[in-house]
């Protein structure tokens, strides 16, 4: 993985199921400036469909998105 600009925020997605992960990483995107970067950890498998489809529309950019165990993390750049 390559190294992510600061500051960075956390969101704890596990135990959501959709549409929830994609709605509150939308939400917390909505509350953070330009040029931070938002670490969201999900379980639900959808969120590796939702999350990126929700970035294509937002203009938001995806850093990372790896499988972590049984669970996803996404990093993304407020666009």
């Amino acid at each position: 993985m390559t190294p992510t600009p600061e500051p960075i925020h956390d969101l704890d997605l596990r135990g959501l199921k959709c549409p929830l992960p994609a709605l509150r990483v939308r939400k917390a995107l909505a509350g953070l400036p330009a040029g931070a970067v938002l670490r969201a950890n999900a379980t639900d498998p959808m969120a590796a469909i939702d999350i990126p489809h929700l970035l294509n529309e937002t203009g938001d950019v995806l850093l990372a998105a790896e499988r972590d165990g049984e669970g996803l993390l996404f990093v993304i750049l407020k666009g």
